[in-house]
This record gives structure tokens, C-alpha cells and sequence, in this order.
């Protein structure tokens, strides 16, 4: 295998979102001679417009059991937290199906270690690579809490808060006087709450991205701007082939592209049901009240988070054609929401977004080389929890690829699991 000058291999990571600038970030200190690719711009995709959550204690699948009892009801609902379009029904309809598999009540627990390996270690994979690049001063450790309405609402929700505290992560069940006594700017009906003492957030996902990508350039990485057609194999030669003709050989491939890196697998004999959900915020530059940290709504299932540029209500799934039109109705439903519990909002200026999340049917990326072709490394599929799994899958990435054994067990994540 060719060296470059540093004594690393030469590797093409596909995709310049949080997941691909942590892998080149980590793999370009290694002395590696690495290309960043990506079809638009860092941070492009839904690294720009997401909730900007760091969870380590995220360890509970989306599917858990019973949920089959509630898929109906969301679809049913065109205003719900859950939407697929008539049009697109049948096409989402095997991925659902795996989706409430994946629920089962003999596959939650091993999904939730795995969750809880990935994110646990959150802030010590952030940290030698926000130091290098400056980016510490986006990252706030300030807690989240999240709300339920009524008492009853929390003991349906206590099977994932056990789930938590099996494994050692703190929270704290808060009544109606703590909720409002650590966010005052509540309207009153909230009868508890839960905060957690570890979370935090970014305060600028896309800024977040930015800096990662400007610090690999500044350390000798390259970035080029294309999109990525497919991989091209002709014996021992690999390279990443672009629609515009271009080639980028490689002796390493990281595809991380997020959403769009199916279709760049075709002849690798993998099975990947990964299905793109759309995501929708509001950004609000001028909110009218202050939250001290991220405030979760459990019942309406979205999220507020105090950001740099202003308030962010994110939420919501949707399942669609790629080429289907946004629905920003949908982006305006969290505002109208947002106002019922935050007296005083102001809703003016409100800027709408939507994001395509790569997600897999069992709430786990794929993490790990390609058991046909090892040069050819997977790092996508991180769902909702992308700001908050992509430093430890950049430093896994570059274990592999130097020959190490990852701190965390891969098994649950290999590409070839489905």
C-alpha cells in the first residue's frame, strides 16, 4: 500500500457533514493523506439544521415495544409527529415492518448498549479535536429536561427512563414547581418534568462543521467540491467516480455521506434499509424569552434550543419521495406549538428548514469496513443522533484504519447485519 509524505495511506471520505468531518479530522492527525468530498458544502445536509443535541445517556431505540400499536395512529394523523405521504406509502411500508421488528422486547436491550457505547463517550471524542480547531466555545454542557403534561405521561415513558438508569445515567424527575423554578419561561401546565445533568448542546451545528473542515484544510487535508457518482473497483485500484467525470483514487474509502450514501454501494453485496427521514425546524432570530437549556416537549415530540442564532423548534417525521417538495407547513406546526407553552414567543422573522436524516431501521448507523472489500469503510446511518455519535465514529473509523481495536464493540453496527 502507498504512503503518502506523512507515512499514512491515502483515503477519500465521502461527505463533509458532522460524521465526515469527524473522520477526516481524526484521520488527517493520523498523518493520513485524506480527501474530504462533498456535493455542496460542509455542512450541507442535516449537520446544518438539526436540534444541535449531545446526548450521552441517548441510548433508547426509536422502536421500542408496543410501538406497533402506535405506527397506525400516527399515520392516520396528517398533522401528527409521524407522516409518510400517500404517495410514498407502499415504498416505506418494508422499512416500518423492520422498524417495529426492531422493537421487540429481546432486541431493545443489546440495541440500547450499543447506543449507550456510541454516545457515552461523547465530550472525550469532541475533545482533542475541538481543541486543535478552536470549536470548544460552541459546545454548552448545561443539561436538557424534558416535559410531560400529565403524570401519566411520564409513568408510560418510565420502561426508557429504566432503561437509562440500568445503566448508570443520572436524571432527575422534577415536579410542576422544579420545572418551572429551572425554566421560568414555561406557561404553567406542565406537570413534571425529567432533567438530565449530562447533556448539552451545540450552539452552532453548521459553524460546529465549519471550523472541523477549516482546521483539516489548514493540517494539509483537501477538500474538493463534487458529487459522488459511484465507487469504481478494477483490481487492486479503488477510486470514488464523480458525476461531473472527475476520479479521486484512494487506497481507503469512508463513505459518510448521510442520506445519500446508499446508492453508492450498488455491487458491494450489502442489504441497507436505510430510509431518509425528513426533519423540519423554525428558527426564530428574535424569540422574545430566554431558555437556559434545551427543553424537550414529550408529548408534541420537539425540541427548543437556545441557539446562536436565535431559538430552533426542531422535530418531526416525515417519510417522502426525494424528489418530493417540502412541507413547510409542518415547520410552522412547531412554532404554533411552541407558542401554546412559551408565553410571549415571537414568531416573526421565523426562518423555515428541512433536513434529510439517514436512518436505520433499528436506530443504529453502520460502522465498519465492508466484509467484501475492507478498503471500503461505512460510517452513516446515524439518524437522530448525528451530532452526538459522530466524534466516536471518526475516532473508531481511524482505529480500524490504522489496525487498532476500537474502544467501543462494532458488532452491533457491522454493515453487513441486515
Amino acid at each position: 500500500m502507498r504512503k503518502d509524505r506523512d507515512g499514512g495511506s491515502r483515503i477519500v471520505v465521502v461527505g463533509a457533514g458532522i460524521v465526515g468531518a469527524c473522520c477526516a479530522a481524526y484521520l488527517r492527525r493520523e498523518g493520513h493523506a485524506v480527501t474530504l468530498l462533498e456535493a455542496e458544502e460542509p455542512a450541507a445536509g442535516a449537520s446544518r439544521g438539526n436540534a444541535g443535541a449531545l446526548s450521552p445517556g441517548s441510548c433508547i431505540p426509536l422502536s421500542m415495544p408496543g410501538v406497533v400499536r402506535d405506527v397506525p395512529r400516527w399515520l392516520a394523523d396528517p398533522d401528527g409527529p409521524l407522516v409518510v405521504r400517500a404517495s410514498y406509502l407502499l415504498q416505506a411500508l418494508p422499512w416500518l415492518a423492520r422498524f417495529v421488528a426492531a422493537g421487540r422486547p429481546g432486541r431493545i436491550e443489546a440495541i440500547a448498549d450499543a447506543l449507550h457505547a456510541l454516545h457515552g463517550a461523547v465530550y472525550d471524542s469532541y475533545q482533542p479535536i475541538l481543541q486543535a480547531s478552536g470549536a470548544g466555545n460552541l459546545i454548552r454542557q448545561t443539561g436538557c429536561i424534558v416535559l410531560y403534561c400529565k403524570p401519566g405521561s411520564l409513568e408510560s415513558a418510565m420502561a426508557g427512563w429504566q432503561m437509562r438508569k440500568d445503566r448508570g445515567i443520572p436524571f432527575e424527575v422534577l415536579d410542576q414547581k422544579g420545572v418551572h423554578d429551572l425554566v421560568p419561561a414555561l406557561a404553567p401546565g406542565f406537570a413534571c418534568g425529567v432533567y438530565q445533568p449530562q447533556h448539552g448542546y451545540v450552539v452552532d451545528p453548521q459553524a460546529l462543521v465549519v471550523k472541523l473542515v477549516d482546521h483539516f484544510k489548514a493540517g494539509g487535508g483537501d477538500l474538493v467540491i463534487g458529487r459522488a457518482a459511484r465507487i469504481d473497483r478494477q483490481g487492486e485500484r479503488i477510486a470514488v467516480a464523480l458525476e461531473d467525470g472527475r476520479s479521486l483514487d484512494a487506497e481507503r474509502i469512508v463513505v459518510a455521506a448521510g442520506a445519500w450514501s446508499k446508492p453508492l454501494l450498488a455491487g458491494l453485496g450489502l442489504s441497507i434499509p436505510l430510509e431518509t427521514q425528513r426533519g423540519y425546524h423554525l428558527q426564530l432570530p428574535d424569540p422574545g424569552i430566554e431558555l437556559p437549556l434545551p427543553v424537550s416537549f414529550s408529548e408534541s415530540k420537539f425540541y427548543a434550543t437556545p441557539m446562536a442564532g436565535g431559538l430552533r423548534l426542531a422535530g418531526t417525521v416525515e417519510f417522502a419521495r426525494a424528489s418530493a417538495p417540502p412541507d413547510f407547513r409542518r415547520a410552522r406546526q412547531l412554532g404554533a406549538l411552541a407558542g401554546t407553552w412559551l408565553p410571549g414567543l415571537n414568531l416573526a422573522g421565523a426562518q423555515e428548514w428541512m433536513g434529510r436524516r439517514p436512518c436505520t431501521p433499528d436506530s443504529l448507523p453502520l460502522i465498519g469496513a465492508v466484509p467484501k472489500d475492507p478498503r471500503i469503510l461505512l460510517a452513516f446511518g446515524h439518524g437522530h443522533n448525528g451530532m452526538t455519535s459522530a466524534p466516536t465514529t471518526g475516532r473508531v473509523i481511524a482505529d480500524l484504519i490504522a489496525g487498532r481495536s476500537p474502544f467501543i464493540d462494532l458488532t452491533p453496527f457491522r454493515p453487513d447485519r441486515f
